[in-house]
């Protein structure tokens, strides 16, 4: 059970953080730190701003960052957007990287533009995406992205003409492998047989010790075609709602800007505003440029994340000199 919740990870993590940050815990003790940490774990929170190799250490991790993605830019699929003639932003390869660095500011570049190969189906890396179809794209990539590496090497050597009952583990050496030929109608651009393809992602599915979609969920999909290629898959991967459902990060197509819990908060603070707005004297003309300024409070959070203390500390801190050296 250890093992298959990744407890090991987590606790050389909380262990790291409580040595890192041993002097702020000390005020107000271990087993509050270890609560909030855990508690920070379960939520799906303990994600937030962390190095890449952090994020993409457990299924768990992978799911909590795909779920706070959505949650955090899924207005960036509402109603208006940088074009007036459709209904939701259309945003590029590169301004969608821009957002998953505002979580993860270490996010590489490649994961990003191999999601949106899945969309543009190879074509140009400038061109638009919706926020639905990349999000779908970016889950398939990102949580399975050691499979689809493997997927990739199996699909290369079944157009070699390999023999698949030998392209189960695509590390091995090209020279152990005997050649079957193409049949002369076929060509690359048709892909590969759908039924051979199978069979080989479900040995891979057996063996393999990353996550992989279910095997039952793959077969039903590739049930109905009879040749398929490479992005073709994945694509067919990514619109999949059993494997979404099955995943478990990201809600059905049809609810996907649908976040009441969010929601709510969003409207608590709305109030807020609207009640602090309207607090003081408005002119009789109704224009509320001239109301006097009213300071709202400031709710301070409990504690800030460990990792982030000694940073803003040290930029606090470099702050201050620039601003004893300005004075001076």
């Amino acid at each position: 059970f250890a093992a298959q919740r990744h407890v090991l990870t987590y606790m050389e993590d909380a262990v790291s953080q409580l040595l890192e940050n041993r002097e702020d815990i000390s005020q107000y003790g271990i087993a509050r730190f270890f609560t909030e940490y855990f508690n920070s774990v379960r939520q799906g929170t303990h994600i937030l701003f962390r190095e890449f190799s952090f994020v993409q250490a457990t299924p768990h991790n992978r799911a909590s960052f795909l779920r706070t993605f959505w949650r955090c830019f899924r207005t960036v699929g509402k109603n208006g957007g940088k074009y007036s003639s459709i209904c939701c932003y259309l945003l590029t390869a590169q301004e969608y990287h821009c957002l998953l660095q505002l979580l993860c500011p270490d996010f590489p570049m490649e994961l990003t533009q191999k999601a949106a190969r899945i969309v543009l189906m190879d074509d140009a890396m400038d061109c638009l995406m919706s926020f639905s179809d990349f999000l779908f794209a970016f889950q398939i990539q990102f949580y399975y992205s050691e499979f689809l590496e493997s997927v990739a090497a199996i699909y290369q050597d079944l157009l070699a003409g390999k023999n698949p009952n030998t392209v189960i583990v695509p590390t091995s050496s090209s020279g152990q492998h005997r050649q079957r030929q193409l049949p002369n109608d076929c060509s690359p651009l048709d892909g590969v047989e759908a039924s051979l393809f199978y069979q080989c992602l479900e040995s891979l599915c057996d063996r393999s010790k990353y996550s992989c979609p279910p095997s039952a969920l793959v077969k039903e999909m590739l049930s109905s075609a009879q040749r398929l290629t490479f992005y073709g898959f994945l694509m067919a991967l990514a619109k999949d709602q059993g494997i979404n459902r099955a995943l478990g990060a990201l809600p059905d197509k049809g609810d996907l800007f649908l976040d009441p819990a969010m929601d709510q908060e969003l409207e608590k603070l709305v109030a807020q505003v609207s009640g602090l707005s309207v607090s003081g004297p408005t002119s009789s003309s109704g224009d509320t440029a001239n109301l006097p300024v009213r300071n709202s409070p400031r709710i301070n959070s409990p504690w800030k994340p460990l990792h982030h203390r000694r940073k803003m500390d040290a930029e606090s801190e470099g702050s201050n000199e620039e601003t004893d050296s300005s004075e001076n």
